[in-house]
């Protein structure tokens, strides 16, 4: 709380400055002024332009946690740290002497959007989105499911996932929800020796519920097929690598109908993602060893429902999954619709890897379906107030927009 107090203070102090030197009258003999809210890689690479492109200006991150950085440091696979050393990029910006990192600073409850807008001359909105979307199917909170945004948290260390606990002893069984890369890094940590994963910077609380845990067999589970899989082929030849790990992918689902040809035929990495599931269906041996880890990619499947114990213990003991079957809607587009065959799939442990939604901001705009801000609306009084302006940057998907 002390801390907590302190970054608060520290804010007051800078926006008390700001407040008593602001005018709109004098906006241009005065230095430009930014806050972006987000210390993530979207939040940064946004300081960092800004500090080029405009050499009188100075900004200000806020963020809600105590240290910056964001994904790079609570999304990023323990096991690459190559991925984290641009934290070094960024730690630059940081050091700037018109740049200054607050933590600890909440965006609606520490200081308000509107008082934001009054102190600053532009305000950047680049926090990412920190909810998951829902399935909205029964059984869909019990016990023993989890989304992988909470999991990936959990064995990075992140403050909101310190209470998380997924229960890896009580079950063999592992459910990943999505083909993504997301869900093939959740995979990879499950099935990977803790001897490896003690040379990484894994949280030791997770290192130490992994080496416990009782997980044999991981199902990576996707509504479409091979060729529409989501994740890229650095992230598949690497769970695909994993030493002494059986791989089983069912050969039917291999077969490409004349609209698969033409995706694989027209994007690289859709065609080079196909190749190695299917070196892998077809080199691998037909049973696992007594002592060898499984990775079952299954495709042309989605949840119905998640089933109960039925013991009163309120927790998930597997999936009800509809068989599915892909239908084109449009050019070099199919989409998955159900078949009406269904089969159950037994497991004590499910991570959903479904895709994340933001969370909506007191004086903006927000589409609650999509779980996003409308970006294509005219904002009276926010994208344009006298020489004010507000440009919002989105890190989610990967794409970033421009509002107003």
């Amino acid at each position: 709380m002390a801390i907590f107090d302190q970054a608060i203070r520290r804010l007051s102090l800078s926006l008390s400055r700001r407040r008593s030197s602001l005018s709109f009258s004098t906006l241009s003999s005065n230095p430009l002024r930014v806050c972006v809210v987000g210390a993530g890689p979207a939040g940064f690479y946004t300081a960092e332009k800004m500090l080029k492109a405009h050499q009188g200006a100075e900004v200000d991150i806020i963020d809600r946690l105590p240290t910056p950085f964001g994904l790079v440091r609570s999304g990023v696979a323990p096991d690459h740290p190559e991925t984290k050393i641009v934290m070094n990029q960024f730690s630059k910006a940081a050091q700037h002497e018109r740049c200054s990192f607050f933590g600890n600073v909440i965006l609606g409850s520490s200081v308000s959007l509107s008082e934001l807008r009054e102190l600053y001359h532009v305000v950047v909105l680049a926090y990412g989105a920190e909810s998951d979307r829902a399935l909205g199917i029964p059984g869909e909170y019990l016990s023993g499911i989890h989304s992988a945004r909470e999991f990936v948290w959990w064995y990075n260390g992140h403050p909101d996932g310190k209470n998380l606990s997924p229960d890896l002893k009580s079950t063999d069984t592992a459910v990943i929800l999505g083909q993504g890369n997301v869900a093939l890094d959740v995979a990879r940590i499950l099935l990977q020796s803790t001897s490896v994963l003690a040379t990484t910077d894994i949280a030791s609380h997770a290192l130490e519920a992994l080496e416990q845990s009782s997980i044999r067999k991981v199902y990576l589970v996707g509504r479409r097929g091979p060729a529409q899989a989501a994740c890229t082929a650095k992230e598949l030849r690497e769970v695909l690598g994993i030493k002494d790990l059986y791989i089983h992918i069912n050969e039917v689902d291999l077969h490409k109908s004349p609209e698969d040809e033409e995706v694989l035929k027209n994007n690289r990495i859709h065609r080079r993602v196909y190749e190695l599931l299917s070196k892998a269906a077809t080199s691998a041996p037909s049973h696992p060893s007594s002592s060898q880890r499984e990775l079952h990619f299954v495709f042309f499947r989605k949840p119905d429902r998640f089933l109960d114990s039925g013991e009163g213990s309120g927790r998930v003991a597997g999936v009800h999954f509809e068989k599915t079957m892909l239908k084109a809607v449009g050019p070099g587009k199919q989409i998955a619709v159900g078949t009406g065959s269904y089969e159950d799939l037994d497991c004590g442990l499910v991570l959903k890897s479904i895709g994340y939604k933001s969370v909506p901001v007191d004086g903006l705009p927000f589409d609650h379906e999509k779980g996003n801000f409308k970006r294509k609306e005219k904002i009276k009084g926010w994208c344009t107030l006298s020489d004010h302006f507000c440009w919002m940057c989105y890190f989610i998907h990967e794409k970033r927009y421009k509002a107003g």
